[in-house]
């Protein structure tokens, strides 16, 4: 029996960190035994709100695919690829384009958002509101059965289902079936500082990040405001630091929250542990990651062979395309 097929992606702008560990990646690993998994680094996506300093862009791309390898990522279970290099995303991304009205973009809800939130760059630009149509392509070319998303991102997984459905409707064709979502539950941390985990508040600890930057950062951790001195009673659901024991370290939290309510811990032995058990989390990780390191022409190989799959597979959808248009 056929595998049913998931396409998932990440922007390469910038280093991989814990809130991708807890979240997308552990996510991959488990999805990679059940299904038949495109896992793609999406530089055109990144390239769309990056693209007055695209330098880094290279550089993150075979630094994040070294994260998800050392992670569990298995080449030998899941086709890893490079976007930019199958020209069929941009191709098929076109031809969505020109039966996608615009007002179904200008309303999608993660657009106004950006905008309203993001202001350290311009994103009033053609291409970032048309990026769910990139985003409709990338799952179509591949002929993606089911997408793994949180609730946030279903109105895009819709908007996708909605352009699937007006082109077989238009070309009288059922090239497109409807992908569906595959919800999945994912731990959101915060930023080290409270705020949203975000690289220009550098307000997180990278999966490669060295011990002694994670016990430095993990010790400048926002606390529980209301806890000024070791004998206050602690109120962990308001503790930043709880919810990392939340999320990594979930048969220790009871003992955790017991402690601080209880006074018998304090805030800085609190961070002290939690440091040395991220750090023991994340060794084996980046041993891995290091053995990678000095193997560059097994990422190549690796990479080459995601690029010749994923190429067929899109060859084969923009043939069937293209015969539906005439061209």
């Amino acid at each position: 029996m056929n595998k049913k097929r998931i396409l998932s992606g990440m922007r390469p702008t910038g280093k991989l960190h814990l809130g991708h560990l807890v979240g997308a990646l552990s996510n991959w690993i488990k999805l990679q035994d059940e299904y038949d998994c495109f896992f793609m680094v999406a530089d055109w996506h990144a390239l769309m709100s990056e693209y007055e300093n695209p330098a880094e862009l290279k550089a993150n791309m075979l630094d994040n695919v070294l994260d998800w390898l050392a992670c569990g990522i298995d080449p030998g279970k899941s086709v890893i690829f490079i976007q930019s290099q199958i020209p069929e995303h941009l191709e098929l991304y076109f031809i969505l384009s020109l039966i996608t009205p615009l007002g179904l973009l200008e309303r999608c809800p993660t657009y106004k958002e950006q905008l309203r939130q993001v202001t350290n760059r311009d994103l009033s630009t053609y291409a970032f509101l048309g990026y769910p149509v990139l985003q409709a392509a990338d799952i179509l070319l591949y002929k993606a059965d089911s997408v793994p998303v949180g609730e946030d991102q279903l109105p895009h997984l819709e908007l996708t289902r909605q352009i699937a459905r007006k082109f077989n409707h238009i070309y009288k064709t059922d090239c497109f079936s409807d992908p569906k979502a595959l919800l999945t539950q994912t731990t959101r941390l915060l930023g080290l500082d409270g705020r949203k985990m975000s690289k220009s508040y550098n307000n997180y600890i990278a999966i490669s990040e060295a011990p002694e930057v994670i016990r430095k950062k993990v010790q400048g951790m926002f606390t529980d405001p209301a806890r000024i001195r070791v004998t206050d009673r602690g109120h962990p659901e308001k503790c930043n630091v709880y919810y990392y024991y939340e999320a990594f370290f979930p048969e220790i939290k009871d003992k955790v929250h017991d402690r601080c309510v209880n006074a018998q811990i304090g805030c800085t032995e609190c961070k002290k542990e939690l440091a040395d058990r991220l750090i023991g989390l994340l060794a084996p990780i980046q041993e891995k990651r290091k053995a990678l390191e000095k193997d560059k022409k097994y990422i190549q190989e690796i990479l080459s062979v995601g690029r010749e799959k994923a190429d067929l597979s899109a060859k084969k959808t923009i043939a069937q395309v293209k015969g539906l248009l005439k061209i």
